[in-house]
């Protein structure tokens, strides 16, 4: 194994979700694996969670694979998954159940435990908890077994409508996104202490979210009748959403971040063409390796 050291003490990684657009943003995660640049902790909520986790672990070919490589699993999901009721992205699978499948395998998908643990790194990942409206935040000592770990990324990572609710210890989570950090986990960074950010979105820089129509709206409110609070924040989110992209520009601006932001994105949340994928994750690797000398200046590397 690797000597497991943190280089970047100071800064804290904060890596968006975004579903399948993480394609693009695993060549930025690739990219700093690749120079060596490892922060002492990482803060990734919904897909950006898997990106955490993989990032601890060190594992280059995971980290393109879990938004590449994963669509050709014939259990990957879709609308025959969705239709059956395991969801569009059968979660069950893809998060715990390959990961457990492959353990103690040279199989990609086989998640590197040893170097988890053994990485004096730390994770901050969050849920959603759809009957109490907490948000609720994991970290390294909240995943004793790899298990326990992917059922939290995958709770993490629990998309309204695309995904079966996840139960952990008796608790029923969704989408970390619809919690109190709104998405980027600037918040929970600066409460760790942390001054300085290196974050990682998965939309290019002038995107702003606009509201959900009337129609959508009513429809939210109709599918979570019996969890109102999941309606709600779906609904509510936009505008939470859009200051902290303004508080993230503030902070740029004032040399308290640097923030990769894709050129394009070419990919929806919900892309399951393997070939578009791909094209999407080299399209991120490229503009990774254009920027990464500009990225180490910053960081003091």
């Amino acid at each position: 194994m690797e000597s497991l050291t943190v280089n970047i003490p100071d800064t804290a990684l904060i890596i968006e979700g975004g579903g399948m657009r993480a394609s693009y943003t695993a060549g930025a995660m690739v990219t700093l694996l690749e120079r060596g640049l490892h922060f002492g902790k990482a803060y990734g909520i919904s897909a950006g969670s898997s990106h955490a986790v993989n990032y601890v672990s060190r594992d280059i070919p995971r980290t393109k694979a879990s938004f590449v490589d994963l669509v050709n699993d014939p259990q990957f999901g879709g609308v025959k998954s969705m239709l059956s009721g395991r969801g569009y992205f059968n979660g069950p699978h893809l998060y715990e159940g390959l990961a457990e499948d492959f353990a103690g395998t040279d199989e990609v998908f086989a998640f590197d435990w040893d170097t988890f643990q053994a990485n004096p790194a730390d994770v901050h990942i969050e849920g959603f908890d759809w009957e109490s409206g907490d948000t609720v935040a994991w970290t390294k000592a909240d995943m004793p077994s790899v298990r326990d770990m992917m059922l939290r990324v995958r709770a993490s990572s629990t998309m309204p409508l695309f995904m079966p609710p996840t139960e952990i210890e008796g608790r029923t989570y969704m989408d970390g996104g619809m919690g109190t950090s709104w998405g980027i986990l600037l918040d929970a960074a600066r409460r760790d202490g942390f001054e300085r950010f290196f974050i990682v979105r998965t939309q290019p820089r002038a995107y702003r979210k606009k509201p959900m129509g009337a129609t959508t709206q009513a429809l939210f409110r109709a599918l979570f009748r019996k969890h109102p609070l999941v309606a709600e924040r779906s609904i509510e989110r936009w505008h939470h959403y859009n200051d902290l992209l303004d508080e993230v520009e503030r902070l740029e601006q004032a040399g308290d971040a640097f923030v990769f932001y894709p050129d394009k994105m070419p990919v929806s949340n919900k892309e399951t063409n393997y070939a578009k994928l791909r094209a999407s994750y080299e399209h991120g690797y490229a503009q990774a390796q254009r920027e990464v000398a500009a990225w180490e200046t910053w960081l003091g590397r």
